[in-house]
C-alpha cells in the first residue's frame, strides 16, 4: 500500500493526532506530520467564516502552531477564499479542497459552501446583537453606557433586543435606516466610517459584518420573535495547551447549538486573558505567551456563552528535585511546580518563620524576649507548638475580627457607634471561642434583633436592601460577583436578571423597624418575590442556580438559603474560604481577584483548591485546625530566595511572597519598636491599631497605608500596593520621629542602660526583625554605635534604620 500524504486515511490520522494533542490524551502519531483543524469545514451562509489552525508535529511529539506562516491554496477559488492568517469565507455554493503547506509537507481539508444562493433570513437576536457586543458598540463604554452615547443608546451586551431594535430602526424618526438604499444609512456610514464616528470603524466596508447588516436591511430589518437560546454550548480549541516562551497559538471557537450543529464563531467572539504577564490574547484569538513561566486563561465569550483555554507555560528546562512532603498541600503544589519545571526556594530559617506566623496569624510581633526563646529552643516541635500558642492567643481574635469587620462593613457612620461596638464584639467572640466558619456565616444570614444587641444585625442595616444583599452576600461567602447581572447578562458568567433576582428575592422578607431602645430591628417575614425589570413578570426566590425556594406563610426562608450555602455540596463556599484563607497565609489567592470565583477565572492550582476545600468540610470549618494544616506544610515555610526558575513566578507558591504589613499592623509595629503607644483620640493609653473599632477614627498614618473605609464587602478595598506618599511618611513624619526619640522610648531606655554595645544591637534586631543581625551588620552598627558621641542619638539611628527597611516594612 502506498502512503499519501492527502488520502482520506492521512487526513484522519492527521485530526485524531490534533484531537488528542488538544484533549491530552495518550495518542500514537505520526514522527513528523503537517495537521489541519477541522479536516472538513462547512459555510453555510454568504456571510460565514471559520478560522482554519495548522499545526506542525514534530519529532518528539510535541506541537507549533504554524498557521501564520502556512502557505494556502484553494482547488476552485471560484467558491471561497482565505486569508493569509487562515481565515476562509465563502463565495458561492460548491465543494473544494483546501491546502495547507509548511515546512516542505501539506496537508488538507475539504470545505463545503452552501446557503449563498438561498440563505436563511438574518436574525436580529442572534446575528446582529452578536456582532454589536464584539464590536463593542453595546458596552457600558460606548452606547451602552445608561445614558447612551450621543442619543443613541443600545442595551449593554444586547441583553434587551427589542429595544435595541427600536432604536436603530425606529429612533430619531428613523434617521439612522435609510431603507430605499440601505447601504447609504446613518448607521452603516459610522460603522463603516464613511463619516465621522467617535467610536471610530466597526466594520470594513463591503466586509462580511457590513454584508450581513446590509442583507438584515434587504430583507426588512425585521426583529424575530423571542425563542429559547439557539446556543447549546460554547467550545474553544484547544480547550488546554501547553506552550513554551513567546510561542502564538490560534484559537478556534464553535458554538454548539441545540440542533447539535456546529456554528464556527471565532471572528464573532471576543478574548480576554486572566493573566497577561503570562499569556496575552489579540482581537482575533491569537495567543503569546511571554517569559513569565506559570498558568492564563483565556476568557473566549460570544452571545452570552462563556468558554475557557487554560494556557500552561513551563520552563523550557530545569532539573525537579523534589522536596519532602509534610502534608496534601505539599504533594499538590509540587506536582504544578514540577509540571511548569520551577524550583521551589529553600526552607524558611527560625527566625522569618517567626516572625511570619507572628503577623500572619496575630497581625504581632513577637517581643525580643520570645524571639530569643524560640530561636534558642532546640525542640523539633516548637513550630507547631508556637502555631497553636499564636491561634489561642488574644492577639488573634483583635486581629481576625477587624478584618472581618472590614469586610462585614462595619461602619460606624452607617450603623452608630453603639452598633459598630455591638457588632465587632460578635466577630472578636465567634474568632476567640472559634466558632466553626459555617456557623458564623449561618448567623449572619438568618440573624434577627436589635443592631445595639451583640449580633451581626448591623450587617442588615448596611445591606439596606434586597440587592445590595444579594450582591454582597453573593460575593463575600460564596465568591460570586453577580452585581453584573442586575441590568444585564453577567459578561463572564452564565447569570442574568433571572438568577439576580431569584437570589435578591431570598432577602425581601427582612424588615427594619426602629428599636425602642436605640437602633434598628432586624424582623423576619414571609418573602414577597420581586419582578423581572424587563419582563415585569414575578422572580420566585431561589439560590443561585438552584430551585425556588419552598415559601410558607411566616417562614424565615433565609434559613433555607443559609441550608443551602453551608451544605458540603455548594459549589462555592468552601472554595471561597479556602482561597481566602491562603491568599491570606501565601500573599495571592488560587484564584485572584479572592472573590470571583468562576469558571472564567479558573484556580492557579485547581487540584489543590478543591483539596483545601474539601479538607475545610472535613474539618467542619474549623479555622484553627485549617491553619494548621496550612501553616504545617513546607510550601508554606518556604523562604523568599529567588533562583533561576522562579525568580517570575508569583502564582505558584514557589517561593513566598513580600507582603506590606496592613496599615494597622504596621502602626503597631512601629509602636513596638520604639516602646511608645499611638495615642488615639478619646481611647485609654495602651490600646493597639488592631483593637480599633473605630473605622473613621482619624489617623493620617493608618490613612495613607491603607485603612479601608468599608463601604463595600471587597477584600480589595484595603489598599496593598506601596506607594511614594508610604515611605516618606515612615521616614519623615513627625509621628515617627517622636516615637523614635522619646524620652521615655526604647532608644532612651537602651542609652541609659548597662547593655553593651552587643546587647542592645541584639536587642533592636529581635524586637524589629525577631532575628539576630547578620555579621555584616553588626560591624556596621558597632563602629556606628562605638563612633558617636551620643550613644542615644545612634541607637535611635538605628531604629530609624530598622523602621524604613524592606524587611521591617513587609512580611516575607
Amino acid at each position: 500500500m502506498q502512503w499519501n500524504r492527502h488520502s482520506p486515511l492521512m487526513l484522519v490520522i492527521a485530526a485524531t493526532a490534533a484531537f488528542c494533542a488538544v484533549a491530552a490524551a495518550p495518542c500514537t502519531v505520526l514522527a513528523q506530520s503537517l495537521q489541519i483543524l477541522p479536516a472538513e469545514i462547512s459555510l453555510t451562509s454568504p456571510e460565514a467564516s471559520d478560522q482554519v489552525v495548522v499545526l506542525l508535529q514534530s519529532a518528539d511529539g510535541s506541537l507549533r502552531d504554524v498557521t501564520r506562516s502556512a502557505r494556502f491554496t484553494l482547488s476552485d477559488p471560484g467558491l471561497a477564499s482565505i486569508s493569509a492568517t487562515g481565515r476562509i469565507e465563502p463565495l458561492r455554493d460548491g465543494r473544494l479542497q483546501l491546502t495547507a503547506e509548511a515546512d516542505g509537507l501539506s496537508v488538507q481539508a475539504t470545505v463545503v459552501v452552501s446557503g449563498t444562493a438561498a440563505p436563511t433570513p438574518v436574525s436580529f437576536r442572534h446575528d446582529i446583537l452578536p456582532l454589536l457586543t464584539r464590536a463593542g458598540c453595546n458596552s457600558g463604554g460606548c452606547h451602552g453606557k445608561a445614558a447612551g452615547q450621543n442619543g443613541f443608546k443600545l442595551s449593554v451586551f444586547g441583553y434587551d433586543a427589542a429595544a435595541d431594535h427600536a432604536a436603530i430602526v425606529s429612533e430619531g424618526r428613523g434617521r439612522r435606516i435609510f431603507p430605499a438604499a440601505p447601504e447609504h444609512s446613518l448607521f452603516l456610514r459610522k460603522a463603516t466610517a464613511s463619516m465621522p464616528h467617535g467610536g471610530g470603524l466597526k466594520m470594513p466596508a463591503g466586509g462580511r459584518w457590513h454584508r450581513l447588516f446590509l442583507r438584515w436591511m434587504h430583507e426588512g430589518m425585521l426583529l424575530d420573535p423571542e425563542t429559547a437560546d439557539p446556543v447549546a454550548e460554547l467550545l474553544v480549541e484547544p480547550p488546554a495547551v501547553s506552550m513554551t516562551a513567546r510561542e502564538s497559538r490560534q484559537l478556534r471557537v464553535i458554538a454548539r447549538l441545540t440542533d447539535g450543529t456546529l456554528r464556527p464563531v471565532t471572528a464573532e467572539a471576543e478574548y480576554q486573558s486572566n493573566q497577561d504577564a503570562i499569556a496575552t490574547v489579540d482581537r482575533e484569538g491569537l495567543t503569546t505567551t511571554t517569559d513569565v513561566p506559570g498558568e492564563a486563561a483565556i476568557l473566549v465569550r460570544y452571545a452570552g456563552h462563556v468558554a475557557v483555554c487554560r494556557i500552561t507555560r513551563p520552563r523550557e528546562s530545569g532539573e525537579f528535585n523534589r522536596p519532602p512532603e509534610r502534608n496534601f498541600i505539599d504533594k499538590l503544589v509540587w506536582d504544578k511546580l514540577q509540571q511548569l519545571r520551577i524550583t521551589p526556594a529553600p526552607p524558611i530559617e527560625d527566625a522569618a518563620f517567626l516572625r511570619r506566623a507572628s503577623l500572619d496569624i496575630t497581625g504581632t510581633l513577637p517581643t525580643a524576649e520570645q524571639a530569643r526563646s524560640f530561636l534558642t529552643d532546640p525542640s523539633p516541635e516548637k513550630r507547631r507548638l508556637l502555631v497553636d500558642q499564636l491561634l489561642r492567643s488574644p492577639a488573634y481574635a483583635d486581629f481576625w475580627a477587624q478584618r472581618w469587620a472590614d469586610l462585614l462593613q462595619v461602619d460606624k457612620d452607617t450603623v452608630a457607634p453603639e452598633g459598630t461596638v455591638a457588632m465587632t464584639r460578635w466577630i472578636h467572640t465567634q474568632f476567640r471561642r472559634n466558632i466553626p466558619f459555617d456557623e458564623f456565616a449561618r448567623s449572619v444570614l438568618t440573624v434577627q434583633g436589635s443592631t445595639f444587641s451583640e449580633s451581626p444585625a448591623a450587617f442588615h442595616q448596611v445591606q439596606d436592601t434586597p440587592e445590595k444583599l444579594a450582591r454582597s452576600v453573593s460575593q463575600l461567602f460564596l465568591g460570586v460577583r453577580i452585581e453584573c447581572a442586575q441590568c444585564h447578562h453577567h459578561p463572564f458568567e452564565r447569570w442574568d436578571q433571572q438568577d439576580y433576582f431569584a437570589f435578591a428575592g431570598a432577602f425581601t422578607g427582612i424588615e427594619r423597624k426602629p428599636d425602642p431602645r436605640g437602633g434598628i430591628r432586624i424582623v423576619s417575614r414571609t418573602p414577597t418575590p420581586l419582578k423581572h425589570p424587563r419582563t415585569g413578570l414575578d422572580v420566585p426566590p431561589a439560590p443561585l442556580g438552584g430551585t425556588a425556594f419552598a415559601i410558607q406563610p411566616g417562614s424565615d426562608i433565609r434559613r433555607q438559603l443559609a441550608d443551602w450555602a453551608t451544605a458540603p455540596e455548594n459549589p462555592w463556599f468552601a472554595r471561597t474560604l479556602a482561597n481566602r484563607l491562603w491568599a491570606h497565609y501565601f500573599g495571592r489567592g488560587l484564584v485572584e481577584p479572592i472573590d470571583d470565583l468562576r469558571a472564567t477565572n479558573p484556580a492557579s492550582n485547581e487540584p489543590l483548591l478543591q483539596a483545601l476545600a474539601q479538607h475545610l468540610i472535613e474539618v467542619k470549618y474549623d479555622i484553627h485546625a485549617f491553619t494548621r494544616t496550612l501553616l504545617d506544610s513546607q510550601a508554606w515555610q518556604l523562604s523568599s530566595t529567588l533562583n533561576e526558575s522562579n525568580q517570575l513566578d508569583e502564582q505558584n507558591a514557589s517561593r513566598a511572597l513580600w507582603k506590606p504589613l496592613p496599615a494597622e499592623v504596621l502602626l503597631d509595629a512601629v509602636s513596638h519598636v520604639t516602646e511608645i503607644p499611638e495615642v488615639f483620640n478619646g481611647w485609654p493609653i495602651g490600646y493597639r491599631a488592631i483593637q480599633i473599632w473605630d473605622n473613621k477614627l482619624p489617623s493620617p498614618f493608618m490613612e495613607v497605608f491603607g485603612r479601608p473605609q468599608r463601604q463595600t464587602v471587597c477584600a480589595c478595598e484595603r489598599g496593598s500596593e506601596p506607594s511614594i506618599a508610604q515611605a516618606l511618611h515612615l521616614m519623615n513624619s513627625p509621628g515617627t520621629m517622636q516615637k523614635i526619640q522619646h524620652g521615655r522610648g526604647r532608644a532612651a531606655r537602651l542609652a541609659n542602660s548597662n547593655s553593651s554595645h552587643e546587647q542592645i544591637l541584639d536587642e533592636l534586631y529581635l524586637t524589629a526583625l525577631s532575628r539576630f543581625p547578620s555579621p555584616e551588620e553588626r560591624t556596621l552598627m558597632l563602629s556606628a554605635l562605638q563612633q558617636s558621641p551620643d550613644r542615644r542619638a545612634a541607637i535611635e539611628d538605628i531604629i530609624w534604620v530598622l523602621l524604613n527597611s524592606r524587611e521591617f516594612v513587609f512580611c516575607r
